[in-house]
């Protein structure tokens, strides 16, 4: 059985690769009417990258989904795609060979996960010193000097000159998600008991809402004070979804809604930058938000709300231009889109491919959290369903944050498209997280030892 699935897997792997080097050479021949001279290179080095992770996979994790890896193959190659075509279409600081390199340590640090944590169990063990280390990495940001930690207002970096740099809470977010699952698993039976009945539904009692209300405060924090609205809300939601699944509660998601809004609100009245999104939220047209050289408020190009929405406008405007079919890859023009190579990769996509290659993109994001839902449910512990759920929710979660923001449904929060956007944190964090679905993904899906003998005695017999 495992070897029939692997099979399938790897013509999966193939498809996906052959897919992105067709997306490759149309821009190519869109851009410069030939064959892009790497297109050989890249292919087999792309090729090479995902047969290595195939084969770890085969070895550590040989029950594993054998969708996963195919689906965030493609996803990533597109992403590489696109990068390449912004950079030959002259946008800068897009570069698809940086790109290519973070896709080789995150296939690395993919291939290591699953090497050295042979069982996801012994994480429930590091259930505190996970969620102390990713309190360290999430705050880290905000005590530094703006001059190395800054980047567009937003303190979520960390700088090392002008050679490198790290976003510490692309990695605290896993950590995070261990602390959350190790301590649900511990405290779900108490969070799970009930106090007063309103209308229909069952609320939790007042001394338990401590959890809920700490993680509260610490997104709060990190928005006022990193300057973040796509960390909080990632934070603050995964929290309340874990919670729903450890508990089966609906009071806890709507007190989770309440107290999100209440505090965005707030924050919104309180400080000038959150109030800025949210002027250029519910006015991106207006001249004041959209910005320009001889239009910006009575505060002039000094003004906090001066153009905010401009990116935002670019993006619709570009996904307006891209219509049904799209514009097709290389004959758009995504570079008048600010950071289209990151932030707005989506928009950009979306202007060459059109609404129906977008929702495409989506479905591959759908199947992937889909099959990592499917790992939750099909767990044997606490600790894996939790753990699974969590880290599916969290890739559905940035997908519609991000995609949110772009189409202006929610006020745009700065997040990443996961495994498409340029950088490197964030590809390296998303990577170990599919590591980590794989390897829950084994667990729940190998058969009892007992099973796996008999299998190979009817095989035998029959031979």
């Amino acid at each position: 059985m495992p070897a029939r699935r692997r099979g399938v897997q790897l013509v999966m792997l193939a498809f996906a690769v052959l897919v992105v080097m067709g997306a490759y050479v149309n821009v190519g021949l869109a851009l410069d009417g030939r064959v892009p001279a790497g297109t050989l290179t890249y292919g087999l080095g792309l090729g090479g990258l995902m047969l290595g992770a195939y084969l770890v996979l085969a070895r550590f994790a040989p029950w594993a989904d054998p969708l996963i890896l195919p689906l965030v193959t493609l996803i990533n190659g597109l992403g590489l795609v696109m990068i390449y075509r912004l950079e030959s279409g002259g946008m800068r600081p897009a570069s698809a060979a940086n790109q290519i390199m973070w896709t080789a340590v995150g296939v690395a640090m993919f291939a290591l996960t699953l090497i050295v944590l042979r069982d996801h169990r012994a994480l429930q063990r590091l259930t505190y010193t996970a969620g102390a280390g990713g309190l360290v990495l999430l705050a880290l940001p905000a005590v530094l000097p703006g001059s190395i930690s800054e980047v567009q207002g937003a303190k979520i970096w960390i700088r090392f000159g002008d050679v490198a740099s790290i976003q510490p809470g692309e990695f605290a977010k896993l950590l995070l998600v261990v602390f959350f699952a190790g301590y649900l698993v511990a405290k779900r039976e108490v969070l799970a008991l009930t106090g007063r009945r309103l209308l229909f539904l069952d609320l939790p009692r007042a001394r338990d809402l401590g959890p809920v209300l700490v993680t509260w405060m610490l997104s709060l924090l990190v928005l006022v004070f990193e300057k973040d609205l796509g960390t909080s809300l990632l934070l603050f939601g995964t929290f309340v979804a874990m919670l729903y699944i450890a508990t089966q509660r609906t009071s806890w998601v709507l007190i989770g809604v309440l107290l999100f809004a209440g505090g965005a609100c707030v924050a919104r009245l309180a400080f000038d930058h959150v109030g800025a999104r949210f002027a250029a939220w519910l006015h991106p047209a207006d001249p004041i938000t959209y910005g320009s050289a001889d239009i910006c408020g009575p505060g002039g190009p000094g003004d906090p709300m001066c153009g905010k929405s401009f990116q935002i406008m670019q993006g619709l405007y570009g996904l307006g231009e891209g219509g049904i079919l799209g514009t097709g890859l290389g004959q758009g023009r995504p570079d008048l889109i600010p950071l289209a190579f990151s932030d707005f990769i989506f928009a950009a996509t979306g202007e060459e491919l059109g609404l129906t290659g977008l929702m495409a993109l989506l479905m591959l994001y759908m199947l992937l959290v889909e099959r990592g839902l499917r790992t939750a449910l099909a767990a044997h512990d606490p600790l894996s369903k939790l753990l699974a759920g969590g880290l599916s929710f969290i890739v559905a979660w940035q997908v519609f944050i991000i995609v949110g923001g772009v189409t202006n449904l929610i006020p745009l929060t700065g997040l990443v498209t996961p495994f498409m956007s340029q950088g490197g944190s964030a590809l390296l964090a998303n990577w170990m997280l599919v590591a980590l679905l794989v390897r829950m993904s084994d667990a729940a899906r190998r058969p009892p030892p007992q099973a796996i003998q008999n299998e190979g005695l009817t095989q035998v017999f029959q031979r």
